[in-house]
């Protein structure tokens, strides 16, 4: 038979969230600690569209909608930070999310796109991480959106400088007719 008192379920959920708190305590920062402070995170504007066209044969460079390959777009960026493995230094590890569309030149279902993570403070660009992202669109798919994976960061902090010190910037990267173009607000 089974006795049920009122409120008993109750004083059970209690029992075990009591039982569960020091487990979830080891979860977040240590006692008194909080979390670091990640630096700003910012889109290249010049930089945050890519339009591919193939070549025309007998005009240079072409720019007509059948000539292209794929258009792209960087929809965001961000990233999580850790202490690192001293007081001096900031683990990051810094996503970007992008949006391809394909062309009708495209050729295949794959396409390379190449991009940057640039750490800056103030003005001056301090490191530039390129990489290329190869991206398949299924069949029947136009437009994809994407994250290449974590790039991994260390950057030196101290007690006057934080995370918020710098900024990481992402965008394309583009070639000189690519980056006209970007300027010119053509597509």
């Amino acid at each position: 038979m089974n006795v049920c008192l009122p409120g008993s379920r109750w004083v059970a959920r209690v029992a075990l969230t009591v039982a569960l708190l020091p487990l979830l305590a080891e979860c977040g920062p240590a006692r008194n600690q909080f979390a670091p402070v990640c630096p700003n995170q910012a889109i290249l504007g010049d930089a945050a569209n890519l339009n591919v066209y193939r070549p025309s044969a007998t005009q240079g460079p072409a720019r007509d909608l059948t000539d292209l390959v794929v258009s792209g777009r960087i929809v965001s960026i961000h990233g999580t930070c850790q202490p690192g493995a001293n007081s001096r230094q900031l683990n990051v590890a810094v996503a970007v999310n992008v949006e391809l569309t394909r062309g009708p030149a495209i050729q295949g279902s794959g396409v390379t796109v190449p991009l940057f993570v640039a750490v800056t403070e103030g003005d001056t660009v301090l490191d530039k991480h390129g990489y290329l992202m190869h991206a398949t669109f299924p069949s029947n798919v136009d437009r994809i959106t994407l994250t290449p994976g974590e790039l991994d960061l260390t950057l030196p902090v101290g007690a006057t400088k934080s995370g918020a010190a710098y900024t990481l910037l992402t965008g394309f990267q583009l070639n000189p007719d690519q980056l006209r173009q970007s300027h010119s607000g053509g597509q």
